[in-house]
């Protein structure tokens, strides 16, 4: 997953909390309107470039992030503290993959690494704790969480619960232009995919295609859950989707079926709101999040049997490998 993708997240989330009683109407409106600029941003720039990695032999396997000590800030956005530049980067190297499931975590390279102390490092590796993207190692240190097929389920009923709640409250208010254009440019920018897929004659999406959708689908939900006017709800969502598609067991890109399968999903419940009808959003966006439910457990039970083939017949997999690159 692309560190862009985190980042529009995080920035949704910040312009929700904005809409809270104790910001000013022109706070509310520059937050809203930056949040909608860096999301069209990030679609026309899904390929980000990250900041560069450095890996260091320990008994576990240990990453920490070659960082700018000077604080970034985004377009009039305030500056990132150095826990929160520790938190977003922690989250991206999960996001990505570079910190796989098992993975231990250095405090102290961190801190090295940052030209800081090791208590704004352990606070931000504390919450990603809490939020469930770490978990405490036998040794007493941090490692990457695996999430388990009753974990996979609870976090999808979560996000049926929650979700479902979010898209009722949305529709009962007017749907304002502005919005719905986002929203419906999100959508399409799905159906370009699909027609990508059906001009390259590939069966699925390539990598690249596949961070665009990733971008389109957390943007098109960060979006519309935004509108619930509702912090908490907000950073529950987003934390519980954002920890379903780390840990999915991702088998490659989306097939075209696949792609207009989650479009016609996403033009049910934009029209829906755009309506304000509020029983036909919860109805689309529960079944929605049902078949992403079903795909990701059938992924899930499938990554079970080949690892337990392989744990089993290990010389066979050796063989099938050298066969592939023979």
């Amino acid at each position: 997953m692309d560190f862009e993708v985190i980042y529009i997240i995080n920035v949704v989330h910040m312009s929700t909390l904005c809409q809270q009683k104790h910001h000013s109407s022109a706070q509310r409106l520059r937050w809203g309107e930056f949040a909608a600029r860096e999301i069209a941003r990030a679609m026309r720039n899904s390929s980000a470039k990250l900041l560069r990695l450095r890996s260091f032999a320990q008994p576990e396997k240990l990453y920490a992030v070659q960082m700018s000590r000077r604080p970034k800030t985004h377009h009039g956005a305030r500056d990132l503290s150095i826990r929160e530049k520790a938190y977003l980067y922690i989250q991206q190297l999960i996001a990505d993959g570079t910190l796989a499931a098992g993975s231990g975590i250095s405090e102290l390279l961190l801190a090295k690494e940052l030209g800081s102390s090791r208590t704004p490092i352990r606070e931000a590796m504390n919450q990603l704790a809490a939020e469930g993207l770490l978990s405490q190692s036998q040794s007493g240190g941090m490692v990457v969480a695996q999430l388990s097929r009753e974990d996979i389920v609870e976090l999808y009923e979560m996000r049926e619960a929650l979700e479902v709640f979010a898209a009722g409250k949305i529709a009962r208010q007017p749907l304002r232009p502005a919005d719905q254009l986002r929203l419906q440019s999100l959508v399409d920018d799905v159906a370009k995919l699909e027609k990508e897929v059906a001009k390259s004659k590939r069966p699925a999406l390539d990598k690249s295609q596949m961070e665009r959708f990733i971008a389109c689908d957390l943007g098109f939900h960060a979006l519309l859950m935004s509108m619930a006017s509702n912090s908490r709800l907000q950073k529950i969502i987003n934390d519980t989707r954002l920890l379903i598609s780390i840990f999915a067991i991702h088998r490659g890109g989306h097939d075209a079926a696949t792609l207009k399968s989650i479009r016609e999903y996403h033009q049910m419940i934009l029209d829906a709101v755009a309506k304000q009808d509020s029983k036909g959003a919860m109805t689309a966006i529960a079944r929605h999040i049902q078949a992403s439910r079903a795909e990701r457990l059938a992924e899930f039970d499938e990554w079970k049997r080949e690892s337990s083939l392989r744990d089993a017949m290990p010389v066979f997999f050796d063989i099938h490998k050298m066969s592939q690159h023979g």
